[in-house]
């Protein structure tokens, strides 16, 4: 099979399908691989890299797209790629359809077999989104605790403290990969922290990991009002895999918030879990609503490149090959767990949560 990988044209997003060495394990495979020249620059990996790893460098992402079995991305096609699309190819991403009308149309509309990262499976977990889930979790408190500085329009508030003065509040609304990576950096920062979540099982597992040290909260309306009213960083990380995240805070509760408080909401990619949430950029991250602040960018990860590239290609491999040497049915076939990674298939809404979110008509 040839498999191309084309350099990621999203707003700021410096990320990479493969490195080298998951480049040089599709060849040894016996594959081609086919590389947009400068697709790596933003990960620190070389057009040289990439031949020294077996790979043709094309010059344009046309060439890429048009000889390429397999498409192996990053992030969800965006409308510059739309036409690029073709019946019968393989497009291997994350594409987070159950927020994005157009990017479905497009994928339907162009014939193409589509597999999401997002909602491939490994018993319970989601393999390939862990890796990028444990990068923005990290980055949320990272730019959160930033974007509290007053220069930047938050409260002025150093989220560690110092001996005197108390630490500030993180809230973390979520304890799966992404709600335990930023729980576990805010308690590095010596953060005052709460995690809440429906699964008692879960809570429990965090308090043991912490011995009692990040207060656990069983999720409900009530208990997140409470705990947001006296909040200075809050981390919406509720994931429902593949489909839209749930609305956990209204508007109506972020007025009553302190001001310069921030809510960095790292479920934007499936919709976001915060009412007055829309995606934004590296470029511009930030807007108010009411007083306080929210980051929303989509594409967290794209930020630390070298960290995210290296661990993404580390999951994704073995799945590529599993595609590349038996194609994607009998892969399919094969691994159950990949197989719920279909989401769109000549035209047809392959993942029930996708056709749901857009009221179209399930075909799995």
């Amino acid at each position: 099979m040839k498999v191309g990988i084309p350099k990621e044209i999203k707003n700021n997003e410096f990320r990479v399908a493969a490195t080298a060495s998951g480049v040089h394990s599709l060849v040894q495979a016996g594959h081609a691989v086919v590389v947009e020249s400068g697709a790596g620059v933003g990960s620190s990996i070389s057009d040289s890299d990439y031949q020294r790893a077996g790979a043709t460098i094309l010059a344009s992402a046309d060439e890429v797209w048009q000889s390429a079995d397999m498409i192996m991305k990053v992030k969800e096609p965006v409308a510059d790629e739309y036409h690029r699309m073709r019946k019968g190819q393989l497009i291997f991403t994350y594409l987070h359809l159950a927020a994005s009308c157009e990017c479905t149309d497009a994928l339907i509309k162009s014939g193409a077999t589509a597999i999401a990262y997002e909602t491939v499976e490994f018993g319970k977990t989601l393999p390939l989104l862990a890796p990028m889930s444990e990068v923005a979790g990290r980055m949320s408190i990272q730019v959160g605790a930033a974007t509290l500085q007053k220069p930047n329009g938050g409260r002025g508030v150093l989220l560690g403290g110092i001996p005197g003065v108390k630490p500030g509040k993180v809230v973390v609304l979520g304890g799966g990969v992404v709600g335990l990576s930023a729980a576990m950096i805010a308690h590095g920062m010596r953060a005052d922290v709460t995690i809440l979540d429906l699964d008692l099982n879960r809570l429990r597992a965090i308090d043991d990991q912490f011995h009692g040290q990040i207060k656990t909260l069983a999720s409900s309306a009530f208990e997140i009002e409470n705990q947001l009213l006296e909040a200075d960083l809050v981390i919406g990380a509720v994931l429902v895999p593949g489909a839209k995240a749930p609305k956990l805070v209204t508007d109506a509760l972020v007025a009553k918030m302190k001001p310069g408080s921030v809510l960095v909401d790292v479920a934007i990619d499936q919709g976001g879990c915060f009412e007055g949430s829309r995606a934004t950029t590296h470029a511009d991250p930030t807007f108010a609503v009411h007083n306080s602040l929210y980051y929303c960018v989509a594409n967290m990860p794209g930020a630390v490149p070298a960290t995210s590239t290296a661990g993404l290609s580390n999951a994704t491999i073995r799945y590529a090959l599993a595609l590349a040497n038996n194609g994607w049915e009998q892969a399919c076939a094969d691994d159950l767990g990949l197989a719920q990674g279909l989401n769109i298939h000549d035209g047809k809404i392959m993942y029930r949560a996708v056709a749901e979110a857009h009221g179209l008509p399930f075909a799995g």
